[in-house]
């Protein structure tokens, strides 16, 4: 999380809903006649998972690609040591000053916001099968996103990812469940209403840090004066230190937070475990609207066929255009802005003190959700014309083994930086961190395909199935026995 920053929705703008409107009329008769086709062969099978025949490729590709580019944004948190983007990010001579306006820029946000869509449009996909073979979807849905939630307590307590999502993803997919047969115009337009939860959550958030911060500032003065510290004064600089603890270490503190994690395992898991709990419990209020709002955009770029590639080329070529033509001006200057006013923690925490309400904060659900538009729309034009025919079916294997490859980026990554590993952790510079996430792009690229040649899920999409359904699932190809 970072600082100051006000969590907000996504909306897109009004050229981009036009688009998107316009384009759902023609598609609505293909979505009727593909149910119709799907309720003549409904059937009272017990619930099953969904057969290969059945799978959106495309969906899993673009899974694939929502999957790889997190591990863009996550492999810093698992790699750098605090301050250390200090030495780079206000120096444009240097080469990871514009590795990160590249990663910033491009990717920082829309990864998530594409996985967020994929899994909103998933929610749709699992309980549509079910209901239209004539079964119940709603506990096996629940009980589905309950295990997710107990992977991602896992996820974070266990294998120490403090970035986990799927426990929020849980907990948000029970919420969205019930807003799954909503026309979609409707959930579009509840999305800037999701957004203003989410901006006065975050801004609510924010202004809460700042209040303590002014009143530890204030303290602190009065010490250095040589004043008799008062009661309030003296939890002022109780409140600032526990936050220093958590999430606004001190340079001392961060000095001692990199050589715990550097350590051994319980020394790195008594540090990182507070913190998830604490984004687990007392943030989660805060986190949540984003995902929802990204989901139930999800919910509706699915019914209106874009995600599904049903679109004219015409019409994504539309989507691009407006999406980089607005997107890449808006988020320039949320980057450039950053750059000027947020050099090191210091300057941040002095601009806090002024600025009650960081309005630029605005600006980032509106870039946000135009270059993810712009994106899938480049990837779906691709896929189209058939272009990079091998990488694209390596990426559907990666989709469709999102799940384990997911935590498997967690297990490399923690394995490889932390100390009770190659401990790596604070070694490299910013640009060489990205080999190493380069490097498990390919070894996934390779293996997902491989091991989808031998067995019909990744093993832990195999595990949840078989949690989700109470009973064991098959697991190898006939073929491979």
């Amino acid at each position: 999380m970072k600082l100051g920053a006000a969590l907000t929705g996504i909306w897109p703008s009004t050229s981009a809903l036009h688009l998107l409107t316009s384009e759902s009329r023609t598609n609505s008769q293909q979505v009727l006649h593909r149910k119709k086709h799907m309720n003549e062969h409904a059937s009272t099978e017990a619930p099953a998972p969904v057969g290969e025949s059945q799978r959106l490729k495309l969906i899993d590709a673009l899974r694939g690609v929502a999957l790889l580019g997190i591990l863009l944004m996550n492999i810093p948190g698992f790699s750098m040591a605090q301050y250390s983007s200090e030495a780079y990010r206000s120096d444009p001579t240097n080469v990871n000053f514009w590795v990160s306006a590249v990663i910033s820029v491009f990717f920082e946000g829309k990864m998530r916001a594409l996985f967020g869509m994929i899994f909103g449009a998933g929610v749709v996909l699992f309980v549509t099968r079910k209901e239209q073979n004539g079964q119940s979807a709603t506990w096996l849905f629940y009980r589905r996103m309950f295990w997710l939630i107990i992977f991602g307590l896992i996820h974070a307590h266990l294998v120490l990812w403090i970035g986990d999502i799927l426990y929020l993803y849980g907990i948000c997919g029970m919420i969205v469940f019930l807003f799954r047969k909503v026309k979609p115009i409707y959930l579009v337009l509840g999305v800037p209403l999701v957004a203003v939860v989410d901006f006065t959550a975050g801004t609510m958030f924010y202004q809460h840090i700042r209040t303590q911060r002014i009143a530890y500032v204030e303290a602190t003065e009065a010490a250095k004066a040589n004043k008799p510290m008062t009661e309030a004064q003296q939890q002022a600089l109780k409140n600032w230190r526990e936050l220093e603890k958590t999430f606004i270490p001190n340079r001392d503190d961060a000095k001692d937070n990199t050589r715990k994690m550097k350590s051994d395992y319980l020394t790195v898991a008594g540090y990182l475990r507070p913190l998830a709990l604490e984004l687990q419990t007392k943030l989660v209020i805060i986190e949540v609207w984003d995902s929802i709002a990204l989901m139930l955009l999800g919910i509706a770029l699915y019914k209106w066929g874009f995600l599904s590639g049903q679109w004219t080329n015409q019409s994504y070529w539309k989507m691009l255009a407006i999406g980089y033509g607005l997107g890449l001006p808006l988020v320039s200057y949320n980057f450039y802005h950053h750059f000027l006013h947020n050099p090191t923690m210091e300057a941040s925490l002095a601009r806090m003190e002024v600025v009650p309400i960081e309005w630029t904060n605005l600006i980032y659900p509106f870039q946000r959700i135009l270059l993810v538009l712009a994106h899938v729309s480049a990837i779906i034009l691709l896929y189209k014309a058939n272009l990079f025919p091998r990488l694209f079916r390596s990426l559907m294997a990666v989709g469709q083994m999102a799940f384990t490859n997911y935590i498997m980026h967690s297990v490399i990554c923690t394995l490889f930086f932390f100390g009770y590993g190659l401990n790596y952790y604070g070694e490299l510079q910013y640009y060489q961190i990205y080999f190493v996430a380069i490097a498990i792009w390919i070894v996934q690229l390779i293996v997902s395909p491989i091991w989808l040649r031998y067995f019909l899920f990744g093993p832990l999409e195999w595990l949840w199935r078989s949690l989700t359904y109470w009973k064991v699932q098959p697991f190898r190809r006939l073929s491979a026995q």
